[in-house]
């Protein structure tokens, strides 16, 4: 009997993205494929065209050319609390906490897109919403309590030390119960020990989660022990792509990084 090839099933679909702005073409031509499941890196020297492709895909900027499809549907134009809603979450380069509500308000905020409730309802505290509300925190409690944080749930989020804001806005991602989750550089302003607790914690979330994993970083070791596939991009233009190995030992990667020989 002949064997079955499985082919991996595809979330996310770059077909040949493209960013303007004015003269400057800041992403050109990117395409790649993320498939379920698996942690996917996006890697490059600074200016490479990173976080403008992440936010293309999570609907921050319109591309001036091509798509961006989740699950075959073409979501390009779609304003950014709707892609969320789609199961698409992120975090950001420089963090993005309501820095005078508590750790708490940050991650229950973020359950409330999937709520049934409407403003009726809530207004006058009315079926579903006592319910749900002791459902939220509930759960941005557990959350709290994976990111290592629950004791300190009181606690103003602009008070909180930055990798411990860094792990705030994770479980703020995943408060949206997402299906994608896009970390853009988690790893930022961590000392060598906290980037090895982040990789294992990011594997962690993954497989309890079910997740599929974006992830922009600067560490390339980080990446590199981490992440399923890589693709790379330098001014803006995707270079490489494939297993670490391959990335790792390809050309024009290498000049990318170290200028070549």
């Amino acid at each position: 009997m002949a064997s079955i090839s499985l082919q991996p099933n595809v979330v996310l679909t770059a077909q040949g993205l493209t960013r303007r702005f004015g003269g400057l073409v800041a992403v050109n031509n990117v395409s790649f494929t993320v498939n379920e499941g698996e942690i996917f890196g996006l890697i490059g020297p600074n200016g490479a065209g990173k976080t403008t492709t992440f936010n293309l895909m999570t609907g921050l900027i319109r591309a001036s050319g091509g798509q961006m499809l989740h699950d075959g549907v073409d979501i390009s134009r779609l304003r950014p609390f709707q892609i969320a809603k789609r199961g698409i979450a992120r975090t950001f380069q420089n963090i993005r906490l309501f820095g005078n509500l508590s750790v708490l308000e940050n991650v229950t905020i973020a359950h409330h897109i999937q709520t049934r409730s409407g403003l009726f309802q809530g207004i006058f505290n009315l079926p579903p919403t006592p319910a749900e509300e002791r459902d939220i925190r509930d759960r941005s409690v557990e959350l709290l309590a994976l990111v290592g944080l629950k004791d300190r749930a009181t606690v103003a989020a602009r008070n909180l030390p930055y990798g411990d804001q860094r792990r705030l806005e994770i479980a703020r991602a995943l408060a949206l119960r997402p299906q994608i989750l896009l970390l853009d550089e988690p790893a930022a302003g961590m000392n060598p020990s906290e980037k090895g607790q982040l990789s294992d914690f990011i594997r962690q979330i993954q497989i309890q989660f079910e997740l599929t994993v974006l992830l922009i970083e600067h560490h390339v070791p980080l990446v590199m022990g981490l992440c399923d596939r890589i693709a790379v991009l330098d001014f803006g233009q995707q270079i490489a792509i494939g297993n670490p190995e391959q990335v790792r030992n390809d050309p024009a990667v290498i000049e990318a990084y170290l200028g070549g020989e």
